[in-house]
């Protein structure tokens, strides 16, 4: 008999956190499961560790480093469970994290992907953050436009949400994040929620790209926020607007248009709201709210991109001036 879920965990130097994610999963509350654990190439010691751990439901694997999609792919590829659930080699899972999500996937069978509420730490020191993402589908979809909502380690995936999508991607131009690249051609087929409750522990590296603000990573969350407005409206003719709208929203002012207006900004979000009521059956309130604060919350980017066009401007006339008055003395 197959279980009910496969939990994917890839490892990848990984010793010093693994033991305690993988009694986390252990120690769960709903048993049916497997765990599937892929050393991706680690150079400490990790395998030594996953050996060392002895229960049936654990199948452990060891390759060459592949990346952690193609990792991922691999795990898919390997699980037997109608429902595939996400845990990095150093976060931890709550005890009733799988069986409060596969109740809400048993429940809402329209639902292909549901994460949950984590509590972050910093090595071992627990923080007063949380990530506290929205709940309800059409807020997911909206924030969907522009970044991530969900911890990546604390999803459940609807096996037949995966068969309908196709898997992580291996495209080198569109990873990381692979997460946020997944979740979005999913929401194009299926609702998505997350679980209003702390089931998860969420360790925040120093080093972590999500965190850092490294460029490339960011223009290709961009990208992808560009490409899922675009999904949204089906319209081409409103692309300078759209790119002026992701960009400022994750304040990368080398990617915004000279031109760039407030009001066909303002245009593509009304836009936005219109198409997820009609997507979704209704005007949603809380849609509209999210969207006036994004805007909101990007009019600070707009106001110093404009701020710094008009300096620029400024620098190229008094310039121009002094180059002429040098060619006049000559």
């Amino acid at each position: 008999m197959h279980p009910v879920i496969s939990i994917i965990l890839p490892v990848y130097n990984g010793a010093k956190y693994l033991c305690e994610s993988v009694k986390s999963l252990l120690a769960q509350t709903h048993k049916h499961f497997e765990l599937i654990v892929i050393d991706d190439g680690s150079a400490d010691a990790s395998a030594c560790i996953m050996e060392q751990i002895r229960d049936p439901r654990i199948r452990f694997y060891k390759q060459e480093n592949r990346g952690l999609a193609a990792t991922l792919n691999r795990g898919i590829e390997l699980a037997r469970g109608e429902y595939l659930a996400r845990q990095d080699q150093d976060d931890v899972s709550l005890p009733n994290r799988l069986e409060r999500q596969l109740s809400y996937m048993v429940a809402h069978p329209q639902c292909g992907l549901v994460g949950t509420w984590a509590d972050i730490v910093t090595g071992t020191e627990r923080t007063e953050r949380r990530h506290a993402h929205p709940s309800e589908n059409s807020l997911l979809q909206f924030e969907l436009m522009f970044d991530n909502p969900f911890v990546h380690s604390s999803v459940m995936i609807r096996r037949r949400a995966v068969e309908d999508v196709g898997m992580y991607s291996i495209d080198r131009g569109r990873q990381p994040p692979e997460d946020y690249e997944l979740w979005s051609r999913i929401s194009r087929k299926w609702q998505v929620a997350n679980i209003p409750e702390v089931l998860h522990v969420y360790r925040e590296i120093p080093t972590s790209m999500s965190r850092g603000g490294v460029h490339p990573f960011r223009n290709r969350v961009i990208d992808l926020s560009i490409e899922n407005i675009r999904w949204l409206l089906k319209e081409e003719d409103k692309q300078s607007a759209i790119t002026d709208l992701a960009s400022l929203n994750h304040a990368e002012y080398s990617r915004v248009n000279t031109h760039v207006r407030w009001s066909a900004i303002s245009r593509v979000m009304a836009d936005m709201v219109n198409a997820l009521s009609v997507s979704y059956h209704g005007y949603s309130p809380l849609v509209q709210e999210r969207a006036d604060s994004r805007l909101e919350e990007i009019k600070p980017h707009y106001r110093r991109f404009i701020r710094g066009r008009r300096l620029d401007r400024s620098i190229g006339r008094i310039t121009s001036v002094l180059d002429r008055l040098g060619a006049g003395w000559q």
